[in-house]
């Protein structure tokens, strides 16, 4: 009998512990949870706002207690954004600067990642250590050498000075290299052997090999030149060759001086909206890339 309530209390203690091990993991959760939604709020709020502040009247927008939606909904805020800040433009503009000077640096990228990672020359690893030592020097460092150069070549208020002094990055080098030297070097000898010239095995083996990180480098770089706005405020000056960033800053100022701000708001969901569709479908071939090329084996 004795034994049998020992069996009996030890098997009540192995419940308590076990009820008292989910009601903590539950905890947890619950936590980690409310945790993740207030961040996410905090993340969200600011978009919520713009997309709030681009539906009211300019009235409404000045009121000193805000709202938090709009009394008249203003959809045609969107439609006045768009021709009041010439939109079709600028995206124009944009696209065209991005496109021509993602393939370009993709072109360049590829080359250079290819040299540094199998073929071999005198100075390999101290040119590649000199081209990572950039990596360094903040950026804002080369703007006012880059103006001086460019506005001597007579660049300026033109495509190229907004595609050529950014089609060399050494971080996508280095990235694409990493990810070029994880596949065998016993595949590029036996290429070698069967008469394969470089190009050739380049375009044929690693660069599908290598196809998520490349993709990652083009989203990268098409965001980056989305997103740029002080080199291209710096050397544009003409309405012709603005871009998205630069063209929205004086669009929507009235003739009083005052923004309109509403506008000013749609104009900025609009841009906005092409990033949002890149980082909810492709976010995962950003992620693939930028993993596979940290790991080397």
């Amino acid at each position: 009998m004795k034994i049998d309530e020992n069996i009996t209390m030890h098997q009540q203690d192995m419940q308590k512990v076990s009820v008292r091990q989910k009601v903590v993991k539950i905890l947890v959760q619950v936590a980690l949870y409310a945790f993740l939604i207030l961040m996410a709020i905090i993340v969200l709020f600011p978009f919520y706002w713009m997309i709030n502040s681009s539906l009211k009247t300019l009235d409404e927008y000045r009121l000193s207690v805000p709202t938090f939606w709009p009394h008249v909904v203003m959809w045609e805020n969107y439609v006045n954004a768009f021709n009041t800040a010439n939109l079709g433009r600028l995206f124009f503009n944009t696209m065209y600067v991005g496109i021509v000077s993602t393939i370009l640096s993709l072109v360049i990228t590829v080359l250079s990642a290819f040299a540094f990672a199998r073929l071999e020359f005198k100075g390999k690893n101290i040119l590649f250590a000199g081209l990572l030592a950039t990596m360094m020097i903040p950026g804002e460092l080369f703007t006012i050498t880059n103006y001086g150069t460019v506005s001597a070549w007579g660049w300026l208020d033109s495509y190229r000075v907004l595609i050529v002094p950014f089609l060399v990055s050494v971080f996508y080098i280095y990235l694409l290299r990493q990810n070029f030297l994880q596949i065998p070097n016993e595949l590029y000898l036996a290429a070698k052997v069967d008469g394969t010239s470089d190009l050739k095995y380049l375009w044929k083996v690693m660069i599908p090999l290598a196809l998520p990180t490349l993709i990652s480098i083009t989203i990268l770089k098409m965001m980056g030149a989305w997103n740029s706005y002080v080199w291209p405020n710096l050397v544009t000056r003409k309405e012709k060759y603005r871009l998205i960033t630069n063209g929205l800053r004086n669009a929507f100022t009235e003739t009083t001086g005052d923004v309109n701000y509403p506008q000013q708001m749609a104009a900025v969901a609009l841009v906005s909206i092409p990033l949002f569709l890149v980082f909810i479908f492709l976010r995962k071939y950003i992620m693939k890339g930028v993993s596979r090329s940290g790991i080397k084996g």
